[in-house]
């Protein structure tokens, strides 16, 4: 007899459902987050299961690698895209489990991809540079602000990231109170942008494109850094049978409904990958500061819509500009993207 588990997992606890080919439920019971008592209740079954599914939450790395060493096949269910029954006035964790599991028995399961568990951390630690860097953009774009508002005066922010001269407090050192504000977000910058750079030396010594995503680097805006990002979010391209499905798993397209050109909603704008939406967003705008093509290409979008959409527009383009160079494993051609 087939038998089919699903597991919903929380941050301290998980909920294991088990049942039959025909639907029927066998097995239920709400443990902690403790791979030896989920294994030896799952133990009583290994000779029959089927697969076990587990959502992808934002823990969900232990538990999956644990069950595949063990010899389980694991699915990973995509959240996003589940649908619970119509109608439902009542769910918990209880029901999420078993739905789970009755998903996979019809064959219904949205699944995602595994990431292969070798490379997630390194893939993390990309992902720790992207948090770096925002936190530096927010303080950069604070300190703009200030000198702005009490200077009337605007410093780049290369000036400021500057390691080597303090280019800040010149301009604020007639007032000590922005005096302080300034050296307090200066040191900070600073501290950021040290570690940054440790990460990126880190990776460049440990990491190198190769095969499909080698071409990367000839797209405006996208070097060895931003490279190697988009080649560890994206995984294996041919997993994307569209370059659309890859666009909107880069979150590069609107999510809006309508019908008879009125608007009738939006969907999930959250579906897909933050991090690559967040490289192409960072490539977009050093391609529109630095390579002519794709200035002129913002530059006529702009004189149609404000710069926001602009911006977008060009980050969409990078990014299907770059599905087809990894794709087809060829370099970066102006012509065939900015038409």
């Amino acid at each position: 007899m087939k038998l089919y588990s699903g597991i919903d997992l929380h941050s301290t606890n998980s909920y294991l459902a088990i049942i039959d080919e025909n639907g029927k439920r066998i097995f239920k019971e709400k443990m902690p987050n403790d791979i030896e008592t989920i294994t030896e209740r799952l133990s009583l079954y290994s000779g029959t299961l089927e697969g076990i599914v587990v959502e992808s939450t934002y823990n969900w790395y232990w538990l999956v690698d644990a069950l595949m060493a063990e010899g389980y096949t694991v699915h990973l269910a995509n959240p996003a895209a589940i649908q619970k029954y119509n109608g439902l006035k009542h769910a918990d964790d209880k029901h999420d489990a078993f739905w789970l599991a009755e998903m996979q028995r019809l064959n219904i399961l949205p699944t995602g991809y595994i990431y292969p568990k070798d490379e997630r951390p390194i893939r993390d630690l990309l992902r720790k540079r992207c948090h770096l860097v925002r936190l530096r953009t927010s303080l950069l774009i604070s300190l703009q602000n200030i000198i702005s508002r009490n200077c009337g005066k605007k410093l780049k922010p290369d000036d400021i990231k500057c390691l080597t001269e303090d280019r800040v407090h010149p301009i604020l050192s007639g007032n000590e109170d922005l005096a302080l504000a300034g050296q307090v977000s200066k040191d900070s910058i600073d501290f950021l942008t040290r570690q940054i750079r440790a990460i990126e030396s880190f990776i460049e010594k440990r990491l190198k494109l190769t095969g499909s995503y080698k071409n990367l680097v000839t797209i405006p805006g996208i070097g060895r850094i931003l490279g190697l990002t988009i080649m560890l979010e994206t995984g294996p391209v041919e997993r994307f049978e569209k370059v659309g499905n890859y666009a909107s798993y880069c979150r590069a397209v609107s999510s809006k409904w309508t019908s008879n050109g009125k608007a009738k909603g939006k969907g999930n704008k959250k579906n897909g990958n933050k991090y690559l939406s967040w490289a192409f967003s960072e490539a977009a705008e050093l391609a529109r500061r630095y390579d002519e093509t794709a200035r002129a290409y913002y530059n006529r979008k702009l004189r149609k819509t404000n710069f926001m959409i602009a911006h977008s527009a060009l980050a969409h383009k990078l990014a299907r500009a770059a599905y087809f160079i990894m794709r087809n494993e060829v370099p970066f051609v102006p012509e065939k993207t900015f038409t």
